[in-house]
């Protein structure tokens, strides 16, 4: 199903405003023939069949409080049962008027169609379908009103809802506190919109995995059920306006330890009077809780020992659910969203066949193929698939992602012709291997816009359900896959989700900081997408290699700098929502690598026998204390609204599963009082854990006093650093020797170090002058002494390899520098394409700068080296038989089983290598080496080529549509162990 939307005329004169990615149809400035709606001397009211859908009537009421939120004063709302359209006159002079009504419900609807006032051919019958316009003399009585008519009852309440979206209530007026925007007045412009069918047909969220944070901030906001948590309607009806607001349509309810239908029997009546459709999540089926499974059915919950009760207690739960709109999950696992230790294909199939004559018994029909079934292919689930079970075809078969963002499987073949369709369950949180990610947001739109495109174009397009955990802290990425699902269209665009961020950041704090907003939320994507915050530990960063631990947390603090003066310029009414959606994230992101790295600087500072090891693990303390600050800022904002959801754990992990408290990573302290055997003075370099004068496990030998920098070249690093430090009890004068190497520098080459906290370290930067430096390759010995002693040794000297080389005038490339070649995948020298396929860069994606991946997903297979491709012009110095390649892709899976990711590469007119970074494995199971992939965030696979010295060109073919590539390193023998790579070589 595919949304269109139409507008006739096509205005751009007004201030307007619009949905997320939607056509505006309101303006806050008059124009010819628009109508004013609210504003000084206009009084609003919303006229409707008081026969309509409830919810409708339910929404109305909703829209007639957003016009107060937005202009001070509530619309009236005029509720009229005639058959036969009686005049209309105002409520009050100078009042303006909105009909609105679902086709075939509204007696209003049905007399402007008849009337010819309004057209709906383009909406009639269609699923979730309005259409708005001014219409002149819509009824006796009225001069114009705005009409909205629905298709049917959702049709019409997105119409409401559109509304309120453009006037300026945020869906999340509620759930993250978004202030309305207020308004002088507001007018409708003199246009027709057609909105809808929605892309996919059921859009819903899992509220899962929700112990402590949700369940605590539950019950202490609700009453206590009978046999648990609170999760009652009260609470429900706030998720429910939400998914409303923000178009979707569908709910797993909360699983582990509340029971839906049981906890409080208005839930599911609530839920329909709203207009939401109601499922259970893939391990409960025909609508009967996980809960319920151990409380109420007589006897053990398996097919083979206890059928009969199974069945029983199956049917209980079809006929509880009849009267309302649901969808029924058909099949079976084992107690707890755990595989059954005795089901069989052959016995899952029986068990789909009593299911469905429970819902012809139910239903009393024969005919089931219009009852919504599901059938959700997780886990082991998805073994039986591939074993050959026959689904019936009125069944949507939804295919399970790896619960951790990456499709394991698509439809394929004539699974694509099913008249049930198919469907995606995916995940922002997940409680498993290889590690629970359930805090805050980690999750990075690019790569949902990747995943669910790639889902929607192979013709997944029936159900998409997301696991949203908490559901608060994940506010962003349930609005992205909600505006995905409902309007594919808007969202094609390898581009779209920078668009869709800057609309988001101006509906929810305004066009003066849209951008800055935008920018600041895109880089926390990449930066919390690295690696899940519960898989980070103080190992994850390399502290000494290309001063990654050191880059990586100036990222983190640059973003809290970007988001605090974001912060800082909203008005008052709008800093709580950004600090819930942005500042907050960004605070907790920084401190958590803060606590981690300089734990990690801490252990390495401890094993030099530095002084200010010390400092660091206060420091590490402090940033462990910070941790709790910003989560007690975040539980008593707006007088503790959302206390206790940031309750998880999430420091301390030492297996997949939480931690039962938060807990600092392991510090180590050194005795000030005493003095090192090798004296006061100490001294380390960059990439190297080794110290001198003295012995270290590092060090190049046994009572050897030199260590050895990393090379310098025209083309590297522009600065190499020594660190030289205080590891004893007092002051000592250092002095770092360049005397007669002119176009040598070192700064500060002399102080005055001591045992006070800010005079125990000083790193000492040294440049070179290229234009002096000899040329070729020589090693400068650089001295270093110190006005104190050596203890037990002679002075140290650090050692610098000096390559003073040059590229030819005419190359143009990536160059060599320290043996390593590094190119980002969009950096390209060369970018081919064919008539059926191209490459795009989806920017943002993946862990450092893009992803580049071929287009359309739909393309058939490639073949180097006729295919589409990528080229890198690169310049060597090295000659190196055995040089490794290491292509960084993203983390997806082989949805297609035939067709395994693959890709080529070659040097020059060499031999093309072939790579399958994924894989091959079953449904139903992971592939080997998967728990890195994910945990990485990337496939990383190296190939062997010869590379010899001069200008050369690295070919890169994608053969299948769904790998995007991230990242090209060569090693030709200086690549050093970090977990992002080498930083990109520099370009010429």
């Amino acid at each position: 199903m595919k949304l269109f939307h139409r507008l006739l005329p096509l205005l751009c004169f007004a201030v307007s405003v619009s949905g997320l990615l939607q056509q505006a149809t309101l303006s806050f400035t008059a124009e010819s023939r628009s109508l004013q709606l609210a504003g000084s001397g206009v009084k609003s009211q919303i006229i409707l069949d008081g026969k309509d859908w409830p919810g409708v009537i339910r929404t109305t009421n909703d829209l007639a409080m957003d016009f107060g939120r937005v202009t001070g004063t509530n619309a009236t709302i005029e509720l009229v049962n005639n058959t036969v359209i009686q005049p209309m006159p105002l409520t009050s002079k100078g009042g303006a008027t909105i009909i609105a009504g679902t086709i075939g419900n509204s007696s209003f609807i049905d007399y402007l169609i008849s009337a010819q006032k309004i057209n709906v051919s383009q909406i009639r019958g269609q699923w979730e379908s309005f259409s708005s316009q001014v219409v002149q003399n819509p009824v006796p009585g009225l001069d114009s009103a705005l009409v909205i008519a629905g298709s049917d009852k959702r049709g019409t309440i997105y119409g409401l809802y559109d509304i309120s979206e453009q006037i300026g209530v945020s869906p999340w007026y509620w759930f993250a506190d978004v202030a309305s925007k207020n308004r002088s007045a507001i007018y409708a412009m003199n246009m027709t919109k057609i909105q809808g069918p929605p892309s996919v047909k059921y859009r819903g969220l899992f509220i899962n995995d929700e112990q402590p944070a949700l369940t605590n901030w539950v019950n202490e906001n609700y009453r206590m059920g009978k046999y648990g948590p609170g999760f009652n309607a009260d609470f429900y009806s706030n998720v429910f306006e939400l998914l409303l607001r923000l178009r979707a349509n569908y709910l797993w309810p909360a699983e582990w330890n509340s029971m839906f239908n049981v906890d409080d029997p208005l839930n599911a009546p609530t839920a329909d009077m709203y207009g939401i459709v109601q499922g259970t999540s893939h391990t409960e089926p025909l609508m009967r809780a996980t809960k319920e499974q151990s409380l109420f059915l007589n006897g053990i919950w398996s097919w083979t020992g206890n059928q009969a009760n199974v069945t029983t207690f199956m049917e209980a739960g079809a006929e509880r659910a009849a009267s309302f709109d649901s969808i029924y999950t058909m099949g079976m696992r084992g107690l707890g969203d755990t595989a059954s230790p005795t089901l069989n294909a052959s016995e899952l199939e029986q068990i789909i066949t009593v299911e469905q004559q429970i819902l012809r018994k139910t239903f009393n029909t024969s005919d089931i193929t219009n009852i919504p079934q599901m059938w959700c292919l997780y886990k082991e689930v998805g073994g039986y698939f591939e074993q050959g079970l026959s689904v019936p075809d009125e069944i949507t078969l939804i295919w399970a992602d790896d619960n951790w963002g990456n499709n394991q499987r698509l439809p394929i073949l004539n699974e694509t012709s099913r008249a049930g369709g198919a469907g995606v369950y995916y995940h922002f949180d997940y409680v498993g291997t290889p590690r629970d990610y359930k805090w805050i947001n980690t999750i990075q739109l690019q790569k949902t816009w990747e995943q669910m495109h790639l889902a929607y174009e192979r013709d997944a397009q029936t159900i998409w359900i997301v696991d949203v955990g908490d559901l608060k802290t994940l506010e962003v990425p349930i609005n992205y896959f909600f505006d995905m699902a409902y309007d594919m269209s808007a969202m094609s665009s390898p581009d779209s989700t920078m668009t869709w961020l800057i609309q988001w950041a101006e509906r929810e704090f305004g066009t003066a900081a849209a951008n800055a907003t935008a920018n600041a939320m895109n880089t926390y994507g990449m930066l919390a997408g690295r690696r899940k915050f519960e898989l980070v530990d103080p190992s994850t960063y390399s502290v000494n290699n290309y001063n990654e631990a050191e880059n990586v947390l100036a990222e983190w603090s640059d973003l809290v700098d970007q988001a605090q003066a974001i912060y800082d310029s909203l008005p008052a009414v709008s800093q709580p929502p950004f600090f819930e959606l942005l500042l907050q994230p960004a605070l907790s992101g920084y401190t958590l690598h803060q606590i981690h790295i300089t734990a990690a600087m801490n252990n390495v500072y401890a094993e030099q026998r530095r002084t200010s090891a010390n400092t660091l693990a206060q420091q590490a303390l402090s940033a462990f204390n910070q941790d709790h600050a910003i989560t007690q800022r975040y539980h008593t904002l707006l007088n503790g609204k959302w206390n206790h959801i940031l309750d998880q754990t999430h420091l301390g992990y030492d297996y997949w599963q939480q931690s039962e408290r938060n807990t600092l990573p392991p510090i180590a302290y050194v005795q000030t009082m005493e003095m090192s055997l090798a004296g006061n003075m100490g001294v380390s370099i960059e990439a190297s854990n080794g110290s001198v004068p003295g012995d270290s496990n590092y060090n190049v030998a046994l009572s050897n006093n030199t260590l050895v920098l990393p090379p310098m070249d025209p083309y590297g690093p522009a600065t190499r650093y020594i660190d030289i430090y205080s590891r004893g009890t007092g002051s000592f004068t250092y002095t770092v020797n360049t005397t007669g190497i002119s176009w040598l520098t070192a700064t500060p080459s002399t102080g005055t170090l001591s045992v006070s906290a800010n005079h125990t370290d000083q790193r000492v930067v040294l440049s070179i002058d290229w234009a002096v430096a000899p040329n070729g390759s020589n090693i400068v010995f650089i001295p270093i002494t110190s006005s104190d002693d050596y203890g037990n040794y002679a002075a140290p000297q650090v050692n610098l390899p000096v390559n003073n080389t040059s590229v030819p005038a005419s190359f143009h490339g990536f160059v060599e520098s320290d043996a390593t070649l590094s190119m980002e995948a969009e950096h390209t020298s060369a970018n081919t394409s064919s008539t059926s396929a191209h490459y795009a860069i989806i920017s943002g994606y993946g862990r450092t700068l893009s992803g580049v991946t071929l287009l359309p997903v739909t393309a058939a297979s490639q073949t180097a080296p006729n295919g589409p491709m990528l080229q890198y012009a690169f310049y060597a110095f090295s000659n190196v038989s055995n040089a490794n390649v290491t292509v960084y892709v993203g983390p997806s899976l082989n949805t297609i089983p035939a067709r395994p990711l693959r890709y080529a590469l070659r040097i020059d007119d060499g031999p093309i290598t072939t790579v399958q970074p994924c894989p091959t494995y079953t449904l139903g199971a992971l592939p080997d080496a998967w728990n890195g992939a994910v945990a990485n965030a990337v496939w990383a696979n190296r190939s062997t080529v010869a590379v010899s010295p001069g200008s050369h060109t690295l070919s890169l073919w994608a053969l299948e549509p769904a790998l995007v590539f991230q990242k090209i390193v060569v090693d030709l023998g200086g690549v050093r162990a970090s977990y992002l790579g080498p930083p990109e070589s520099r370009r010429v």
